[in-house]
């Protein structure tokens, strides 16, 4: 079994606050991730929650390193 496909009993989930205040984003960065498929997410009622491994995944993604030459 690969490491993002843990049961989901094993799965950490973060809210829409909470991954904000990881990426050091506003919320409504994280809301438009989430609608664009950016960053999945499950539907709890009316609010979001994120899988931490995603997040940590979608900032692995878009990490920009800086090239010596």
């Amino acid at each position: 079994m690969a490491a993002d496909q843990r049961p989901l009993s094993e799965v950490q989930f973060l809210t829409v606050a909470e991954v904000a205040a990881v990426m050091r984003v506003s919320k409504m960065t994280v809301y438009r991730l989430v609608h664009s498929g950016h960053l999945p997410a499950i539907r709890v009622g009316r609010s979001f929650r994120v899988p931490e491994n995603a997040v940590h995944e979608y900032l692995r993604e878009s990490y920009v390193g800086v090239e010596t030459a």
